[in-house]
């Protein structure tokens, strides 16, 4: 059976562009490939590259856990689970350290951008991410993962890792495979629509949570920046605004970009953003009742605890035939 894994870190609220890009995306891929395992898994030791209140990082980890779910993930072929509860990813993790060099980790783009935002000092933990990400793919032996733009970079890295470590050790792990969505795989902020939509930003205007009332998505969606021309066009370079708010109508009708400015044809931004909003809102609304039932129900527990089984079994194998060939242990 073939697998496919994905991770999100726990360090908020997933936001609209974590959905239409990725976790909805999950479950359009789960129905299409019922003959592929899905390893899904809350990211949680990645979110200590930066500080956590302990509290917040707990009660994130159980929401993520149960939006994966609300937002469409059927049970069947289905390894839900915490990373930190795996302790083969860093074991592995700090194998692959030895063999990564520190050149390749300097070039990373987004440890470059992030290292720009820290103001307390950079941790080591933000430096060797794509190595615990290396370690989170490779451990499972996966042939997918889904990967947006500002993630390539990491699983190229992931490949390089996988690559040197069998031609020193001998064929070991698999080479996975990146699969990009065909739509919505990058949502802009709202204010600024030329950087991604980004559940950490400081400024929340721009930014719509999955938890968030709806009222506040719908406002937000109203108030966002487009641009003086008033004609619902897509052009990415010109028109930033109005292109990312037809990304958003797109990835949740289906519809081209072409059937939306017909749709809109000779009618000003007004009605559009107003029948977008709407959109958005049915949308949440339906996600935020499924959370509802399933982060107060038992199943979750279930659900999490078959997961931890089942990827310790697999992470357990993986890391003892690792630590056979490099020679560890007694």
């Amino acid at each position: 059976m073939k697998k496919l894994l994905s991770g999100v870190k726990p360090t908020g609220i997933p936001t609209l562009g974590n959905y239409l890009g990725a976790m909805k995306q999950f479950a359009q891929l789960q129905s299409e490939m019922p003959d592929c395992e899905f390893l899904f898994f809350v990211a949680d030791e990645h979110a200590l590259t930066t500080p956590q209140n302990p509290k917040e990082l707990k009660q994130n980890i159980k929401n993520v856990a149960a939006l994966y779910l609300a937002c469409g993930l059927k049970e069947e072929n289905l390894t839900l689970f915490i990373q930190s509860e795996v302790p083969s990813h860093i074991q592995l993790s700090g194998i692959f350290e030895s063999i990564s060099y520190i050149g390749e980790l300097e070039r990373m783009t987004q440890y470059k951008e992030k290292k720009k935002k820290q103001i307390d000092g950079v941790s080591s933990a933000l430096f060797t991410y794509p190595v615990l990400m290396a370690a989170d793919i490779l451990l499972y032996d996966v042939d997918y993962v889904p990967v947006g733009e500002d993630q390539k970079q990491h699983l190229e890295l992931c490949k390089i890792i996988a690559n040197r470590f069998n031609n020193r050790f001998g064929e070991t792990f698999t080479i996975p495979q990146g699969i990009t969505p065909k739509i919505g795989a990058r949502i802009m902020d709202l204010q600024e629509p030329t950087k991604k939509m980004d559940k950490s930003s400081i400024d929340s205007k721009g930014c719509i949570y999955l938890l968030e009332p709806v009222s506040s998505a719908k406002k937000k969606i109203k108030s966002a920046v487009t641009d003086s021309e008033s004609i619902v066009k897509y052009d990415k370079t010109n028109k930033p605004g109005i292109s990312n708010l037809m990304s958003i109508y797109s990835s949740i009708t289906n519809f081209s970009y072409k059937k939306i400015e017909k749709l809109y044809q000779g009618k000003g931004y007004g009605d559009f953003k107003s029948d977008l909003a709407e959109l958005v809102g049915n949308e949440l609304k339906e996600i935020q009742t499924k959370y509802q039932e399933i982060i107060s129900s038992e199943q979750l527990n279930i659900i999490l605890n078959k997961g931890r089984e089942r990827a310790n079994f697999l992470g357990n194998k993986k890391i003892a035939k690792v630590y056979k060939k490099v020679g560890l242990g007694r």
